[in-house]
């Protein structure tokens, strides 16, 4: 199984390692992925999600839906 975001399609990233002498090696940085169990079309289904993708959605989910938001009358 691949480390890929299912929602923001994040994957790993790579860089070098720098010792004190700056010698580089190659290393890996991988994707904070979490399962996480989601209704999709009417059927509970497991999802590998990032943290940073959960968050967002999290978010989006209690913001006010946008006819809701007030609106201050414009300044002349």
């Amino acid at each position: 199984m691949s480390r890929v975001c299912a929602v923001s399609g994040k994957k790993a990233m790579s860089g070098n390692n720098r010792s004190h002498s700056l010698r580089a090696t190659r290393r890996k940085w991988n994707v904070n992925l979490q399962k996480v169990h989601v209704i999709v079309d009417g059927k509970p289904t497991t999802l590998r999600v990032s943290a940073r993708a959960m968050k967002t959605l999290k978010a989006g989910a209690k913001a006010k839906p946008a006819a809701e938001k007030e609106v201050a009358p414009a300044a002349e």
